[in-house]
């Protein structure tokens, strides 16, 4: 047989990722016969072997012998004269098989089976690779960062596949450089264009996750169950834990001892200050358990409404709000109630609620002052200038008129 050598015309093949032999070789006789049956008309009759350790395939049709006088179809039959001539042997009604040799191949025919053979693999390459990472949602992945841009940085996993991290799926803390080592998860694949589209996040509690399923024995094997997580990517994250053996202490296994094991989280995540509660069915509990370090003088709840007003000491309600109002954000998340913080004055103490002032300040900017925290006109007094116009969506102007009045009161 002369030697037909795939790798020497189908070279790109090699390059190619993601695809078993079984599938190759498949594929590559499924190539053929479309071939066979475009020069033949049909390609039911032939016979295609395919040698993957060499790189060469065979190919034998099969041809019925019959009689000179009823030969009509030289593709399915031979004449017995002409069958006689490879073998005196051959009768009628028997069958001749015969080598196509790769020769007989016209040179337009094998750029067509190089061109169709192409297309089908870099097709059924892209169709595995979103397959595989469809199943991947949601999973941790390490991949190298290959192209840094202004939107998005490009990444390679272990087998060379393309990856996007989108600029919003970052924290903000992230910055990397070509060559970098980068964790994240699988976000979401999709196909654009007709090429699958893998996009990674850092900033999805997925990624806390299994970030905590990396670090802590005990979650990985089930003893201990993560019920929830909130985060603000880079700044802060409350994670509700629990556990089903009651002889394991879910929050300290997940911090470890001296928080060996949250300080790698910690690392990974740019800093992002993490809380770590237990998980309790008791949602006045869970509530003071998601707000602090604060600590809580009461809770009123509305059920039907998931509120929850909290009442605590007037130097509590910074540290139950906490930087930039992210505390009770959080906590508000975590437990599914809007939390109300409301101070809690000392029977003695002369002071005066804001609603008295209903007639010198409008309705909205009371309730603005009453959203973080501040029902009282001494409360009020008490935050300050500086902070009210941080914490507030106040003018300037608007707090200093605020304040004027307030002080009036007690003057």
């Amino acid at each position: 047989m002369e030697s037909f050598n795939l790798a020497e015309i189908f070279s790109e093949v090699k390059e190619l990722k993601n695809i078993d032999r079984v599938t190759m070789m498949r594929v590559l006789e499924d190539v053929f016969r479309s071939m066979l049956a475009k020069q033949f008309g049909s390609a039911d009759n032939f016979d295609v072997i395919i040698n993957p350790d060499k790189g060469d395939f065979e190919i034998w049709r099969n041809r019925h012998v019959v009689p000179d006088e009823e030969y009509t179809d030289p593709n399915t039959q031979i004449p017995l004269s002409e069958a006689k001539k490879i073998d005196e042997d051959y009768e009628v009604g028997e069958d001749v098989s015969e080598e196509f040799k790769p020769k007989d191949m016209t040179r337009r025919a094998i750029l067509a089976l190089r061109q169709n053979l192409s297309t089908r693999l870099q097709e059924l390459e892209k169709n595995n690779l979103y397959a595989k990472y469809k199943d991947r949602i949601g999973d941790i992945i390490t991949g190298e960062v290959y192209q840094v841009w202004k939107k998005e940085v490009l990444v390679l996993d272990d087998e060379g596949n393309e990856l996007i991290l989108p600029r919003d799926q970052q924290i903000p803390g992230d910055f990397f450089r070509k060559g970098d080592t980068v964790r994240a998860v699988v976000y979401k694949v999709e196909m654009k264009n007709n090429k699958p589209l893998i996009i990674l996040s850092r900033t999805s509690p997925k990624f806390l996750e299994r970030l905590f399923e990396l670090e802590v024995p005990e979650i990985f094997d089930g003893l201990i169950t993560i019920k929830k997580i909130v985060r603000v990517p880079g700044e802060r994250a409350k994670v509700a834990v629990e556990s089903y053996d009651e002889r394991i202490d879910p929050v300290g296994a997940c911090v470890g001892m001296k928080g060996s094991r949250i300080h790698g989280i910690v690392r990974e995540l740019k800093n992002e200050n993490i809380d770590v509660i237990n998980f309790t069915n008791n949602t006045q509990l869970l509530i003071q358990r998601a707000l602090a370090p604060a600590k809580i003088s009461s809770i009123k709840l509305d059920e039907a409404n998931k509120r929850a007003e909290v009442y605590l000491q007037p130097k509590e309600v910074s540290l139950a709000i906490g930087k930039g109002g992210l505390n009770i954000k959080l906590a508000s998340q975590l437990t599914g109630y809007e939390i109300d913080v409301y101070r809690e004055s000392a029977e003695d103490e002369e002071d005066v609620s804001l609603d008295e002032f209903a007639d010198e300040i409008d309705e909205w900017i009371i309730d603005e002052l009453k959203a973080i925290g501040c029902d009282t006109a001494k409360s009020v007094l008490q935050v300050g200038f500086d902070d009210l116009v941080k914490r507030t969506d106040l003018e300037e102007e608007t707090v200093r008129e605020v304040l004027r009045i307030l002080k009036s009161e007690f003057e």
